[in-house]
């Protein structure tokens, strides 16, 4: 499956309702994964981001129905890079003219 690295910064209402925050991520899991996606990790971090998450999804659509409802929520605004993987790099790598 493809990975998606995801890089979220908190809204104003996402920091006003931070104690609620560990109950977001759990559900956030769950709604990847009826999406068919797995989270493989997700991190709070210091920095210019809030939170760091990889995940895999079955393709883009599914990876982009998932970002679509976390970012309707209006916790947090995201950053999503689609991640290759050595193995997937060299295969591409092999198509080129």
């Amino acid at each position: 499956m493809p990975t998606y690295i995801g890089l979220w910064k908190m809204t104003d209402q996402g920091i006003k309702d931070i104690k609620n925050a560990p109950q977001r991520i759990e559900q956030g899991i769950k709604a990847a994964e009826k999406l068919g996606g797995k989270v493989l990790g997700f991190y709070t971090v210091m920095g210019e981001y809030d939170y760091v998450g990889i995940a895999e999804f079955p393709n883009d659509e599914a990876a982009m129905a998932f970002l679509l409802g976390l970012g309707s929520l209006g916790n947090v605004r995201t950053t999503t890079l689609r991640a290759f993987t050595p193995q997937e790099i060299a295969n591409l790598i092999k198509k080129l003219p």
